[in-house]
Formats: C-alpha cells, structure tokens, sequence
C-alpha cells in the first residue's frame, strides 16, 4: 500500500489570486480550486493570469474530481480554460455550482462539463478520496472547507475563511465539526493565509451592514454601491438597507445582473420588499430613491464603475450630487486602477466613499486571531499556509510554531512544489518547472515571457522600422535606409537624428552585408546609435525590400 500522499500547489502561494492545488495518492488525484489573478500593470493586454496547469493535463487519467470551496474569482475564473483540456466531475455546494454556471454560459458551449451538487457535513467518495465538506465564513454564502480522508490520514484545506459570529446569513462557521476532526486527527492543515499580518479577529460582516444602514439615512442623493459581482452576501445588505429606507436597488454591470439573478432564484437572495429593478427604470425615480449596485470595484476597465467614471456608460452619468461606495479594498497590484477610477468620480463631483475609514467593507479573511482559532481547532500534526503572498505564509507559518507546532512539522511552499506526506514526515521532495499562463484575448497560454517583454519595450521605448531597399541580384543597398518611430522620437524634430542612424547603417552594411547578416546588423548598430544619443533602446524592425538598382 502507498505510504504518500502528495500535495502540488498550483497557484496561490506567493501571490494573491489564481488558487489551485492538486493532491495525490496512488493512481487518484483531486483538483481543490482552479481560480484566476487580475494582470500586474506591466502584464500589458493580458485579461487574466491562470495557474500552470500542465502537470495535471499530462496526468489526467488520473484526475477524479475538482473540489471548489466557494464562488469567487480567485477560485472558479480559470475552470472554464482547465476543463477545455480535463474531463473531469465538480463538486460544488450550490451557490458556487450557480455561479459556476454562469461563468461557464460567459465562455460558450461546455455542455460537457459534470457538475455535483455538494452540502456540508455529507461525505462523498471522490477516487479513492472520502471528502468532507464543512461550512466556513467568507464574504460569499455557500463557502465550504473540505475534510480529505487517505489512507496516509487525513488532510483539511479551509478555503478562504474568517471567525464571524454575526454573519449576513445567520450561518457561523462549523465549529463543531473541526473539533470532531481535530479529535479524530488531522495529518495536514492547509489553510487560509490572506490575513496572518493583521492582528485581532477580522471584524465582523455586520459592522457594514451598520455602516450601510447610517449612509443610506444620512445621503440625500443618488447611491452607486461598487462591489464583487459575485459578493451576494454584500448585495443582500444593499437590499436590506435601500428597502429600510425607501431606496430602489437597480444592479449594474453584466456578472453582477446574471449573478443577482441566479442567486434569486436558488433563494439565497432574498427581496421580500421588492426594491430591485432593472437600470432602465432608473430615470423614473429621483436620485434620492436610487441605489445603483455595480461592478468594477477592482478597477477592471470594462466593468460598470469604471465606464461611469470615464462617461462611458450608457445609462448612468455621474453627477454633483452622486455618493459612491467601494465596498471593497483593492487587492494588492489593483491600486493604481482602483484610485484613478476614484479620482475620475471625485473629479466629476461625486462624493467617493472607500479604504479602511469608510467601515464600507470588512475583509473575508481571517486574521491572525482567526487563524490561531482555527489552528487550535483543528490541532493538525504538519501545517501548510495556502494562499497569500510571501510575507503571509511566513507569518502564518510562526503563528503555527506559537502555537506548539515543531517548525520542522511546518513547510512554506511555492507554485510548483511538490510535498511529499508521510505518517512521519513532510518535506519538500521536488519542485516542478512552472511558470505564468497569461490569458489574452481568445488565447491562452500563447502570450509568453518574450512576447510580454516585447510589449514592455514597446511601451516604454517605442520602436523604429528600418527598411533597407537592395538590389534583387546584388544585394548591395539601392538607397540610405529609411527610418520610421513610432513611440520614440517625434520625427519631426529628430530628422537630425534619424539621418545620422541611416547613415551608420549604410557604413555598417558596406563593410558587411551579406544576406544573412543584414537584420542583425542593423539591429545592433541602431540599437547601440539611440543608446549612446539618447539613452533608450527601442525595438528596431528592419524590413528589406528587394528591387533592382
């Protein structure tokens, strides 16, 4: 019999977004998450970041099941790529599986695809994995751990979680059941590391159900509330404070709309005032009655809040009078987008509503008193902090040794790793090649590192085309080549310049220009000519052109 069980993080470790892990044991293997990361500013046209998957594909014959422990993006944005290349079930409770379903209705026909209803606390046999799910809190209803049983022992992955003791749907995370498992014994904990730099309890999600109930007595105005489309939970405190103040809640924004309706339907919403409408009904009533609920509280260029703030929008115009409210905190590498979308609404005169002082959001993710919790709860032998950036792992790695765990008992892994599990031991037994799949456009994975620092240069340093005219039979040059920038000079006030790069071209290609000599040649002149005079290095793109002399 296997004594191993193997865990692969796929993504997760070392970034915020794109969770992922495969685990192992004989010929099974069980995917938990397959979620996307939102583009860096210098990942120029990329839509989406997506983990490595490759490993899993070339093994897919011995894939089972993909576990999901909630609805968000970070979690379910790359599934509708992974299962273009695996067939395998999903298991999801049903919010997240109605949430599943729309993105995959988003990304075309994957009618294919086999999707499981799960619910806490009932079992069911995934491969030769017996799995468990248990209800946590997060800042989405439906959100589940899972209890993984191998033969080695047995395995829990908490998701993303908190410690919230008043949450927006009246269901506390089961405290019961990681005691029972924490009694039974636990092999390995992976859990949740977004908040180990935070110290106390995260607070909890009634304190904006409060700070929603004040704003929305005290604004005279037209409400714009920007969050997650998929934070059903935050919509349902909308509801709730518009109806108890006479307020309309008109949703915005394409996810957000599909997913109010979805989440309607399988009762997880509720409106018993009915204070939603549609936008369109937005120009009956006066802006004191409005709420606009609306996506892009991220910064995503397309999405509803962001085409309001640019006027782009082509039902809702900002105006002096506006309140808008981001429900959310920009996560890291979002920053730049998310304030200057809030600059545009400030500068259109709307009063902006956001950060840490407007209590207008609460994190999902429990700090390190949280964390501590639920590492006393569970008592695990070996320890793995899963998502979050560098300084989280390792931080959630020492509240673990605080607590009594051996440090040798705890691994701080990266994308890639593979770790091996024994009864008796945990380690790091290989890493694998990994690297970043870029989703761009229609394509995926065919946006690579050469083309993303060809982009860079581009945007940084423009680019000259130098088309060299030769003679068809000779190959000598017919003309000095012509030079045009685009990106890098105004040509018009660099004729100087551009004319002194010709001719060192032409002496240069004199003195060697053979055929197969000619581009990189002139490639490396100009390159080393526009360095020296002016600093910067544009990308140079010699075209030949054969003719007769």
């Amino acid at each position: 019999m296997t004594t191993e069980v193997r865990i692969i993080p796929l993504g997760g470790l070392g970034e915020i977004g794109r969770n992922m892990t495969a685990i192992e044991y004989g010929d099974d293997m069980i995917v938990v998450d397959c979620g996307g990361m939102f583009p860096d500013p210098e990942h120029l046209g990329v839509d989406l970041i997506i983990p490595d998957y490759s490993w899993v594909v070339e093994n897919k014959g011995r894939l089972r099941g993909i576990l999901i422990t909630h609805g968000h993006e970070d979690h379910i944005g790359a599934l509708p790529y992974f299962l273009r290349e695996v067939d395998a079930p999903v298991y999801a409770t049903m919010l997240t599986r109605g949430l599943i379903e729309v993105k995959l209705k988003e990304e075309g026909d994957l009618g294919h695809v086999q999707l499981e209803t799960i619910a806490p606390r009932k079992p069911f046999k995934v491969g030769g994995f017996k799995i468990e799910a248990f209800h946590v809190n997060h800042s989405i209803p439906d959100a589940v751990g899972f209890a993984i049983e191998t033969p080695v022992g047995v395995l829990v992955h908490t998701g993303d979680f908190k410690i919230d003791y008043t949450p927006v749907d009246g269901q506390p995370t089961d405290f019961a059941k990681l005691a029972e498992l924490g009694d039974r014994g636990v092999l390995v904990l992976m859990s949740d590391s977004t908040g180990a730099e935070n110290p106390g309890p995260t607070p909890s999600e009634a304190t904006v159900t409060e700070t929603f109930k004040r704003l929305f007595a005290e604004t005279k105005g037209r409400i714009i509330v920007s969050t997650f489309g998929s934070h059903i939970s935050r919509v349902q405190q909308v509801i709730d404070a518009a109806a108890a103040n006479g307020r309309l809640v008109m949703p915005a924004g394409r996810s957000m709309i599909e997913n109010i309706d979805m989440a309607l339907d399988l009762g997880y919403l509720r409106d018993p005032q009915g204070v939603l409408r549609g936008l369109a009904f937005q120009p009956q009533i006066e802006p004191e009655r409005t709420v606009i609920v609306a996506t892009g509280s991220q910064g995503e260029p397309s999405s509803a809040v962001a085409r309001m703030a640019q006027g782009r929008h082509r039902e809702v115009d900002i105006e002096s009078g506006d309140t808008v409210i981001f429900s959310s905190y920009p996560i890291p590498g979002n920053e730049q987008a998310v304030y200057g979308i809030i600059n545009k609404l400030f500068e259109k005169g709307a009063n902006v509503i956001y950060g840490h002082q407007a209590q207008a959001h609460v994190s999902g993710h429990g700090a390190s008193d949280d964390q501590r919790m639920m590492l006393n709860l569970v008592r695990p032998k070996f320890f793995v902090p899963v998502h979050g950036e560098a300084r989280h792992l390792v931080l959630h790695g020492r509240h673990a040794e605080s607590m009594g765990t051996p440090r040798e008992n705890i691994v701080i892994a990266r994308n890639g790793a593979i770790i091996s599990v024994t009864q008796d031991h945990i380690g790091i037994a290989e890493k694998m090649a990994y690297t970043d799949v870029f989703v761009d456009g229609h394509t995926v994975g065919d946006v690579g590192p050469a083309v993303m620092r060809d982009r860079t240069i581009l945007s940084r340093e423009g680019f000259v085309v130098a088309v060299l005219q030769v003679d068809s039979s000779t190959g000598a040059l017919i003309s000095e080549p012509q030079l045009v920038s685009r990106g890098f000079v105004y040509m018009g006030e660099a004729d100087d310049l551009m004319r002194q790069a010709s001719r060192r071209v032409t002496e240069a290609l004199s003195r060697n220009g053979k055929a197969n000599h000619r581009v990189e040649v002139t490639k490396d002149v100009l390159g080393r000519f526009f360095a020296e005079e002016t600093g910067r290095r544009p990308m140079i793109l010699p075209l030949i052109v054969e003719g007769e002399a």
